[in-house]
């Protein structure tokens, strides 16, 4: 992926002249002139481009204009994101005030619950045998939270199909968990998938 402050310094770079040259159409006398100037300047250490122009001369400027660009353009992408997460909290708003008793009841307890952190991070340490930062850990508890997510509702689809009403039962869970690995959306289990019978 290319470098957005590089690709805004090529651009600035391209589109004004080099230091030292003239605009198009003057007279050769000021082109002479900013020869003459370049040359007096080079015995004096300046680094100098391959037409004999300081190179120090206007890097600075191009620089400061190429991080104001920049910076303008993060400033821009950051209200975009911020107005679409305004949009996004406003629908749900919108969502949640539509929900029966029952229903809002259920979204709260979904959104109160959550895997102890004490007990993940021993879990993932007694896993891996390194110890683990709490980003780690956050992180890891909310994947958790949405895998028991996927197999609750794997297992309340199971309860439909087969008649029964929702109180889930273990026999829902390990049918539910015995779809999934199935279909492939349990990762890393022993579970074989038999090709030939």
């Amino acid at each position: 992926m290319a470098d957005p402050a590089r690709d805004v310094l090529g651009a600035a770079a391209a589109s004004e002249p080099p230091p030292g040259s003239s605009p198009p159409g003057s007279g050769d006398g000021a082109a002479a002139a900013g020869e003459a100037a370049a040359a007096e300047g080079a015995g004096e250490g300046e680094v100098r481009s391959a037409d004999g122009e300081a190179a120090d001369a206007e890097e600075p400027g191009l620089q400061a204009g190429a991080a104001r660009k920049v910076k303008l353009e993060l400033k821009e992408r950051k209200e975009k994101k911020q107005k679409v997460d305004e949009d996004e909290i406003q629908k749900m708003q919108i969502l949640v005030s539509s929900f029966s008793e029952e229903q809002l009841n259920r979204y709260e307890m979904y959104r109160r619950s959550a895997f102890p952190k004490a007990a993940i991070k021993r879990l993932i340490q007694s896993i891996t045998g390194t110890s683990v930062s709490q980003n780690v850990v956050i992180a890891m508890s909310g994947i958790s939270k949405v895998f028991v997510g996927e197999v609750v509702e794997e297992a309340l689809d199971v309860c439909e199909k087969w008649g029964e009403l929702p109180p889930l039962q273990p026999k829902h869970m390990r049918e539910a968990v015995r779809r999934l690995k199935a279909r492939g959306q349990i990762p890393n289990s022993k579970y074989k998938k038999i090709i030939f019978h």
